[in-house]
């Protein structure tokens, strides 16, 4: 990849004036970029206060017809693939993206989970974008073109086949620069799949904290909100009774009062406390686990109605809606000192008084919704884990519905595809970040080079059971088989004590340590996956169409 033949162009204000710019010097601002070994840094001398609407620079790259290329979607949930020549990447229905956009009464907060509101999609085939890093690929090797660090704003990486190059591009929204900064640093790596990433993980800096492959159950995809002490206990009796290997139980959402109210216990539901289950969790042997939202509260809760000034606000400068769950949630402002303290004694309690383990943390995108205090959507993102990091220490952190960069090295488990579905098809025409089985399988195969160098994956749950479920045996076996062999979290939501001599024995077959080694996972034609692996020494090939979870 030549790094010598780029290109530059800017859309920026000054005073309310806009302009455009072609090359890295004008009487506005100054753009220093150096090149050393296989890294590019970019840094501003502005020479008058300056905002960009556009800051992107552009690398020509002739495209091979059998090469792929892999985007990193903006968040945990969106859709992340490989694409080759002649693909487009999925996106809303014209309907879908009026209902939104036109009529923010109904759909307030629908389409916040994601990038649509800051980044406009491709309209064309062979056109593919994606968020801090991305790569093209030719067999088993990869050129990874990468951002080193995302404090400065998140970097869009687009491959465009049409024109030939590569397009990289920072989203700057809201920052005013009035003074020098680091704008960009890049990797640009070639190897191997496996060693490519390796070394672009050393040049971060970024490990893997948490080395442990873990097991479990979670309440959410049996109870959902309708979670209570009463079934809490007797599946947590049934996982004792199991000769299984279980090491974490988690209880999701449904334990509070309201979404943002984390210490005010649903005493109907769960009478005894939340100290009292952690305990009688520990008891199993089991590490205690417990789901938040943190950043996220409603319009219902203490919390909101008490404290509005503690939430981001919108232009007009009233509480602004981050999310359409729960009918629409708001957002902490981090930067917010009386919102710290409070996030550090929930946290607090939550581990230190109650004896959690273990924190599911979900809707985090929520903190980074909007730009604010001359900050960037990437600089608060990582701020905002620099909190959650601090708030927590060395208990466990499970991410979610987090961007994925900021959270690198931050947490210790992150899902990295959407919420599977009872069912296997999914609906069409929604946002890409909505609850889908075939994702969540596709995210786990194509985001499998996250797990053990940014954190363990967590490819969401499987399920066994026959009740609640939607699934035939064959595609529940097969979404097991795939947790198992992609990721390094496998949850379950069942009831052991209903299972059948067959569902139990496959739980104890995903559960088990193998010795795994994925040789190739790639589409070998539309909606087919084929995966090429060895496992315990013996070559073996799964191949199933993604759409229908059969097996090929």
């Amino acid at each position: 990849m030549n790094l010598k033949n780029l290109s530059f162009r800017a859309i920026y204000s000054v005073n309310g004036q806009e302009f455009i710019a072609d090359s890295l010097k004008n009487k506005h601002f100054e753009i220093i970029i150096n090149a050393k070994g296989n890294c590019l840094y970019a840094s501003i001398h502005p020479l008058t206060a300056v905002s960009f609407k556009l800051f992107q620079i552009k690398i020509n790259y002739a495209y091979a017809e059998n090469e792929k290329v892999f985007v990193n979607g903006y968040q945990s949930w969106t859709d992340s693939f490989e694409y080759s020549y002649g693909d487009s990447m999925s996106e809303l229905t014209p309907l879908t993206e009026f209902c939104i956009k036109k009529t923010p009464l109904k759909y307030v907060g629908f389409s916040k989970s994601g990038d649509s509101l800051f980044q406009e999609y491709p309209r064309r085939a062979n056109i593919f974008y994606g968020w801090s890093y991305g790569y093209i690929r030719t067999g088993n090797n990869v050129k990874i073109i990468g951002s080193l660090d995302e404090r400065s704003g998140y970097t869009i990486v687009a491959f465009d086949m049409n024109q030939g190059c590569i397009k990289i591009g920072k989203e700057l929204e809201g920052v005013v620069f009035e003074k020098e900064a680091s704008l960009f640093s890049l990797a640009f790596i070639e190897g191997e799949y496996n060693a490519a990433f390796d070394e672009y993980f050393k040049r971060m800096g970024v490990s893997c904290s948490e080395t442990k492959r873990r097991t479990g159950y979670t309440t959410w995809y049996n109870y959902y909100g309708r979670v209570n002490e009463q079934v809490v206990r007797r599946d947590l009796d049934s996982i004792k009774k199991l000769d299984v290997p279980f090491d974490c139980f988690q209880i999701d959402d449904g334990y509070q009062s309201e979404i943002g109210d984390w210490l005010c216990v649903n005493s109907k539901k769960f009478p005894s406390g939340m100290k009292s289950i952690a305990d009688d969790i520990h008891s199993g042997g089991m590490i205690a686990g417990l789901w938040l939202a943190p950043f996220a509260a409603t319009g219902k809760s203490k919390l909101f109605r008490e404290h509005k000034d503690w939430f981001i606000k919108g232009k007009n400068g009233r509480p602004y809606k981050t999310g359409h769950n729960w009918g629409g949630f708001y957002s902490l402002d981090i930067y917010n000192e009386s919102a710290r303290n409070y996030l550090k004694n929930v946290f607090d309690t939550v581990l230190n008084d109650w004896g959690f383990d273990l924190v599911k943390l979900d809707f985090l995108y929520g903190a980074c919704v909007l730009p604010m205090h001359n900050k960037s959507r990437g600089e608060i993102m990582c701020d905002a884990m620099d909190l959650l990091r601090e708030c927590c220490g060395d208990k466990l952190i499970i991410g979610c519905g987090v961007p994925m960069m900021p959270a690198f090295g931050k947490v210790d488990y992150c899902r990295i595809g959407s919420d599977i579905s009872l069912k296997w098809q999914q609906r069409k025409d929604v946002i890409r970040e909505e609850v889908s089985t075939p994702h969540a399988v596709a995210n786990s195969i194509f985001r499998r080079h996250l797990d053990g160098r940014a954190w363990k994956n967590d490819p969401d749950v499987f399920l066994l059971r026959d009740q609640n479920n939607k699934m035939t045996f064959a595609q529940r076996k097969l979404l097991a088989k795939i947790n198992s062999m992609f990721g390094n979290l496998l949850f379950i939501s069942d009831n052991v004590s209903e299972y059948s001599t067959e569902q139990l024995e496959v739980l104890k077959d995903t559960f088990k340590q193998k010795n795994l080694d994925i040789i190739s996972a790639q589409f070998i034609k539309t909606d087919v996956i084929q995966i090429i692996y060895s496992e315990n020494n013996i070559s073996s090939e799964l191949c199933f169409n993604i759409r229908t979870g059969a097996i090929l």
